[in-house]
């Protein structure tokens, strides 16, 4: 990590080749901080007018540059507004997504750092001599001396909870939980708090870091309706750097009541920790808008992670939408009477627009995907399942298996009720029962590009419908796969004997996430390309 420092002059022009910084990329871009004094803007730090200018409501505080998708950093350049020249003192240049600090220092200027991948970049003023007045907070990708183009960096070493020096203060936009932390405790990363007391706390845009280790709890972490972020800045609840939390929930016994995690809210984003052993779901996600990302839940009473209502008998208008499941895992979650317990689910009161992305259901004791609607509650939303990976379920990861499961990889409906789900590139290996099945649905489903494999019964099962099949394969399916709909000869069904794409499919099942949440299938040690 590199810096360079000097305090500035907002109406000079600086001395670097702007050539070599390339373009201010927080033009355009979004902002927020801690606080703001009265006439004062968060806003004014990013429309490039250097005669009007933030301030926190006191002498410290923090700045936020975001971007909906991730820009490259290595330079940030803070002017202060004439007259506020040398009020800023100590500062830290913080990645928000983890926490990490990426430079710190002393008086506003040219900072840089290793070029970085991100979509939200913090100021965090920690001393000054007067208020400060934050003119312009300038981003670019490059560095004055023409640097800034190596491959970026996620940072994943932050520093350490001893080092006093590189600390965002605590606030209610970042607050540290930690599985000793006590719900007296300010929240800093020297006195982390609890979980529930962090949330009860934090603001709308706020940060909540989960040190690494088990947190053993007895009673559902409850984010209730009304408790949101923004649609232009989630409320985040993140492991800290690559810090492993776990949420353990054994003390539960399996009750319909006993969930990890009950997210009412709008406005979310979850990142990087495990949910198991609750005594239902792992997550339930009765809120919208929605981003749960890398996260686990495994060894759960009921479904892994599920989308429905928070409020029970709430009308469809309320059920939960637009929510992205992103590179999770769900695995072995199973329940007493072995048929309930899926990895993931939106079922019988989830709104329109939830999307499944990079995900990865196995060794679940029903089905891995359950799309299941009943004429009690009508249709669920239109959901949208791609990219993804159901194996083995049925049975669990020591072998058990339940009489009463499904076993399917991805069940799509249920008792008639017609939804036109999407499902492509997306893969079914070994799953007790069928791989993809409409499970009566006779809806106009997409189904393209899929791959299904060695699947107990059949590969692809579709005895109703007008779904339209385009690109799917079908290999060693357990039966001759039923397909009615708008089947072309783009597809490859198993007719009793396998087509030539199957000789790219054989052998043992592979997977992983590269760097960037994406999922990597291999089969056979071949990488595979839907």
């Amino acid at each position: 990590m590199s810096m360079t420092m000097a305090a500035a002059d907002p109406a000079a022009s600086p001395s670097y080749s702007a050539q070599a910084l390339g373009p201010n990329l927080s033009l355009g871009a979004g902002a927020d901080g801690t606080s703001k004094a009265g006439g004062t803007s968060y806003g004014n730090v990013i429309d490039g007018n250097a005669s009007t200018y933030w301030s926190p409501s006191g002498t410290t505080g923090r700045i936020s540059v975001k971007w909906g998708s991730a820009q490259t950093v290595s330079t940030i350049v803070i002017k202060e507004a004439a007259g506020a020249v040398g009020n800023i003192g100590n500062w830290q240049v913080v990645y928000n997504g983890n926490g990490s600090v990426l430079a710190s220092g002393t008086g506003a200027g040219t900072i840089t750092f290793a070029a970085t991948s991100l979509t939200k970049i913090n100021f965090v003023i920690t001393s000054a001599s007067a208020t400060p007045r934050v003119a312009e907070f300038e981003t670019y990708a490059g560095t004055p001396d023409g640097g800034g183009t190596e491959e970026p960096t996620t940072p994943d070493d932050p520093t350490t909870p001893d080092d006093p020096g590189t600390t965002p203060p605590p606030s209610s936009d970042a607050l540290y939980a930690a599985p000793n932390g006590s719900a007296s405790a300010d929240g800093s990363i020297a006195n982390p708090t609890t979980l529930a007391s962090a949330i009860s706390r934090i603001n709308p845009g706020g940060t909540i870091y989960l040190r690494g280790g088990t947190y053993n709890l007895s009673t559902t972490i409850d984010i209730p309706p009304g408790k949101d972020g923004t649609s232009g800045n989630r409320t985040e609840l993140f492991a800290y750097g690559t810090e492993k939390p776990v949420l353990n929930f054994s003390a539960q016994a399996e009750n319909s009541a006993n969930r990890g995690i009950a997210l009412g809210g709008d406005w979310w984003h979850f990142k990087g920790f495990v949910v198991e052993h609750a005594g239902d779901n792992g997550i339930l996600v009765g809120g919208s808008n929605n981003v749960i990302e890398r996260v686990v839940t495994r060894h759960n009473a009921d479904t892994g992670l599920q989308i429905a209502r928070y409020t029970a008998g709430a009308p469809s208008s309320e059920w939960p939408a637009n929510n992205l499941i992103l590179s999770a895992e769900s695995h072995d979650n199973v329940d007493s009477d072995g048929e309930d317990a899926d990895g993931f689910a939106a079922k019988l009161t989830s709104g329109d627009g939830n999307v499944f992305r990079f995900c990865v259901a196995h060794n679940n004791i029903d089905d891995g995907w359950d799309l299941y609607t009943k004429s009690d509650t009508g249709p669920i939303g239109e959901v949208t399942i791609e990219d993804s990976l159901a194996y083995d379920n049925g049975t669990l990861s020591n072998g058990g298996q339940a009489g009463a499961g499904d076993r399917n990889g991805f069940k799509l409906g249920g008792e008639d009720i017609a939804v036109d789900h999407t499902v492509v590139r997306t893969i079914a290996f070994e799953n007790g029962k069928h791989g993809f099945t409409y499970n009566s649905n006779p809806g106009s489903m997409t189904i393209s590009n899929n791959l299904s494999i060695r699947n107990g019964e059949r590969n692809f099962n579709f005895d109703a419908g007008s779904s339209v099949f385009r690109g799917n394969t079908s290999c060693d399916s357990g039966s001759n796969d039923r397909i009615v709909g708008n089947s072309d000869g783009s597809n490859q069904w198993d007719t009793g004997s396998n087509g030539s794409r199957c000789s790219a499919y054989s052998g043992s099942l592979s997977w992983s996430f590269n760097s960037s949440g994406t999922l990597v299938v291999t089969i056979g040690g071949n990488v595979v390309d839907l």
